[in-house]
């Protein structure tokens, strides 16, 4: 399934039936009085926010939702139908906006949130509603009001626990395969993540949180070089980063800081959240112990996803720094 993180759609929601002008004729009732009956409302189109969800896609698929109009009032009282709603189901994370009004309208962060993001029109009123002592013989209805339209734009941005940040072929994939449902492409070649992997980590008995696997930064992804301005709107949503490292890096301080710059020209806030250094890759020979000193300062752990190296201690690291 491919990645889709912004759609635009256009939304109409369906016209109100018109109101009815009708008379009882009856058998002993030859001018028997008015007798039209109301039209239907309009159907709504409403977004629901779908946890089972990862992807715009499904959305995108259709540019165009349209809902039914209401149906016309018929005589002997008989009121039309309410036209049926359209639902929209959207990953949760999903940012809505007005197009032509160009305003936010919400960001569905919880999930079977539901949003009637169109209003069908009302039905008309028919004749039998104008009844009165000067008028027992009304000729007028309503017509049904025309249900609203808007041009949307959807943006998602994943919600995630911790991120995962790193430049490509840090070890990211391999590590989020290894410590949760998550079922990335892996590959010893940078780029092999073009698309953020969401997993779910099972910790203790019944406690859990989700790792987002953010594709590849390089440097200068701030000013929209490789996939970084596509990608790094993802870890606004996250509480936490986990920052990946190679211990192969000629040097990692250097590496963690040139991670955190870009970061930072994006959002400020980024650099702001609560963060670890994870350095991979540790059962690889030949490894040159210079400029592997991390400060204190830094909460970090060495680990090695090939051969479970730190995992477990990696994920109780994660765990409380989210507690905390």
């Amino acid at each position: 399934m491919n990645f889709i993180d912004f759609t635009s759609i256009y939304v109409k929601a369906g016209n109100g039936g018109n109101g009815c002008t009708a008379f009882l004729r009856e058998k002993f009732r030859p001018k028997g009085g008015p007798s039209g009956g109301d039209g239907g409302r309009g159907g709504h189109i409403i977004i629901i926010s779908d946890s089972n969800l990862s992807t715009l896609q499904d959305v995108s698929y259709n540019k165009k939702y349209i809902a039914q109009n209401g149906e016309g009032g018929k005589g002997k009282n008989m009121h039309g139908k309410n036209g049926k709603d359209v639902c929209i189901k959207v990953p949760l994370g999903t940012i809505i906006r007005d197009v032509k009004a160009d305003i936010f309208i919400d960001d569905l962060k919880e999930s079977n949130k539901e949003i009637t993001i169109v209003h069908g029109g009302n039905g008309g009123f028919g004749n039998a509603r104008f009844k009165t002592q000067n008028n027992p013989a009304p000729r007028r209805a309503n017509q049904g009001q025309i249900g609203e339209e808007k041009e949307l734009e959807l943006e998602l941005k994943i919600l995630a626990d911790i991120g995962l940040v790193g430049f490509p072929n840090a070890g990211k994939s391999t590590f989020i395969s290894k410590i949760s449902n998550a079922k990335p492409k892996i590959a010893d070649y940078p780029f092999t993540t073009l698309e953020p992997n969401l997993g779910i980590v099972k910790y203790k008995d019944y406690k859990s949180f989700v790792v987002a696997d953010i594709p590849g930064l390089i440097e200068g992804a701030s000013s929209g070089k490789g996939l970084g301005l596509k990608f790094l709107k993802h870890i606004e949503r996250t509480k936490i980063l986990a920052y990946m490292i190679d211990i192969h890096s000629d040097n990692i301080l250097k590496e963690f800081k040139t991670l955190q710059s870009e970061l930072k020209q994006y959002n400020l806030d980024l650099i702001k959240k609560p963060s670890i250094l994870l350095i991979t890759k540790i059962d690889m020979e030949n490894i040159d112990s210079s400029n592997k000193k991390i400060p204190k300062s830094i909460d970090s752990i060495k680990i090695s996803s090939l051969k479970n190296v730190n995992l477990s201690e990696a994920i109780n690291m994660m765990y409380k720094k989210l507690e905390s």
